[in-house]
């Protein structure tokens, strides 16, 4: 009888399953933000192809760039952050191909007296990032929330610690918003943060945020609703407050502009119902596969992902790729060799 180990569906947590005679065995590593997603479809997979089993380490994108293109120790990676040019170029196994598979929403959630709603824009969101911002009753956060009672108490900044497909997303977001963040700041998967205390991947910004009053971190959406923690309406674009949902990511994502190698940023993105911190997430496979046994296991895994797990995102908080863009991931898929 197989058996599932699976230690909390969020955080820094491997999906294994007790090996059946002769299954071929794939392994990944990589990104936080996915990783609830990932692990449905790794065990429902398994339950229709037992003859295949998955394993999945959620330590960050850093990691997962690192562990498919420096040190070849898994069969895929997984990233928030698409790879650098740089990156793919002296990744030691080949071509590197970038296969999106989900788009969600960054939120900003907060500890404060009263749990109230709150509103706040990109500057704001960036002030309180970069210190300028320093206490919950600032005029800035003040302004647009007109009737909240906002504390006189110094905002306990949270952040990732590890190298992070999030971060990634959420300080592109700040750059595109604040002239002052991208100039001291900018993006990537790891910055150099003017303030605030690291936490270890989405589950543990939302503990420190959940156990801290007068705390502010930024998750991905599923790790707030599934904490039960409140997160802000955003400013976006468009000049609308917009509440974090798969469809306001959807909405975000149909103004992306996707070029063949799908590396692409839908931060910001204009449009009414567009929510302002959406980010896709991406699998990175090397195109030519060196063992032909796994090469063909990954390649029915992936066609199997987007013909059938796509329509599972939504349970999950995610927003599914559109059913064109489904079409060009599958005939890229088709390109992988093994």
């Amino acid at each position: 009888m197989k058996k599932l180990l699976l230690t909390g569906l969020l955080g820094l947590a491997t999906l294994t399953v007790a090996p059946a005679a002769n299954a071929q065995q794939l392994s990944g590593e990589g990104a936080t933000f996915p990783a609830p997603m990932y692990k449905k479809w790794f065990y429902d997979y398994n339950k229709a192809n037992p003859a295949v089993q998955i394993s999945y380490t959620a330590d960050g994108s850093g990691a997962g760039k690192k562990a498919i293109g420096v040190d070849m120790s898994v069969d895929f990676g997984a990233s928030d952050g698409p790879m650098s040019d740089k990156e793919i170029a002296d990744a030691k196994g080949g071509k590197i191909l970038h296969l999106p598979t989900v788009a969600g929403a960054v939120v900003i959630t907060y500890n404060i007296e009263g749990s109230p709603l709150l509103k706040f824009d990109g500057p704001t969101i960036a002030g309180i990032y970069l210190g300028t911002i320093k206490k919950w009753n600032d005029k800035a956060i003040a302004d647009q929330n007109p009737g909240v009672k906002l504390p006189d108490q110094f905002i306990a900044v949270v952040r990732r610690a590890d190298g992070s497909g999030t971060t990634f997303i959420f300080s592109d977001y700040l750059s595109s918003v604040s002239k002052d963040w991208a100039d001291k700041v900018g993006k990537g998967t790891a910055v150099n943060w003017p303030v605030g205390l690291g936490g270890q991947g989405n589950d543990g910004v939302a503990g420190m945020v959940k156990q801290l009053p007068g705390s502010i971190g930024y998750v991905e959406l599923i790790y707030a609703v599934q904490n039960k923690m409140k997160y802000a309406d955003l400013k976006n674009a468009a000049g609308k407050y917009i509440t974090a949902s798969t469809d306001t990511v959807t909405e975000a994502m149909k103004t992306a502009t996707i070029p063949d190698d799908y590396r692409f940023s839908m931060v910001n993105a204009p449009g009414d119902k567009s929510y302002p911190i959406s980010g896709c997430t991406w699998l990175l496979v090397y195109q030519e596969q060196k063992d032909a046994a796994k090469g063909k296991a990954l390649v029915d895994f992936l066609k199997w992902a987007y013909k059938n797990g796509e329509a599972e995102a939504s349970s999950l908080n995610y927003a599914a790729l559109a059913p064109e863009l489904v079409d060009r991931v599958l005939k890229t898929i088709d390109t992988i060799k093994y």
